[in-house]
């Protein structure tokens, strides 16, 4: 796994922080639960990306997986949580499978540095 920041880090509102840190935690333990083997029959690569702008924090987490892991019929209980979370901040998430295999997860929160 590639942990990847970039923007000026900075320190972030407590609700932000939190939901931030739980949408990887998600997406990090659905690609262990999901993602299968990568192409080639190799492990399956997972990165994580955090962007700092001065009033948002983008939380990006891709994998490389071809899905062959076990697979619930809709959106699991955990795409559901990041998706509230995620708008109870007046945020966007995108989630879904990457054209050539793989899946990411695209959290956009709004993030004004505390008073």
């Amino acid at each position: 796994m590639t942990v990847t920041v970039t923007g000026a880090e900075r320190a972030l509102p407590a609700d932000v922080d939190q939901a931030a840190y739980r949408i990887v935690q998600e997406a990090l333990t659905n690609v262990s639960r999901h993602a299968g083997l990568a192409g080639g029959g190799d492990q399956v690569r997972a990165s994580v990306r955090l962007h700092y702008t001065p009033d948002a924090l983008t939380v990006q987490v891709d994998d490389d997986g071809q899905g062959s892991g076990t697979r619930s019929a809709g959106p699991g209980l955990g795409l559901i949580g990041m998706r509230e979370r995620v708008s109870a901040l007046g945020g966007r998430l995108r989630a879904g499978p990457q054209d050539g295999g793989g899946f990411q997860v695209r959290a956009e929160l709004p993030a004004r540095a505390p008073s």
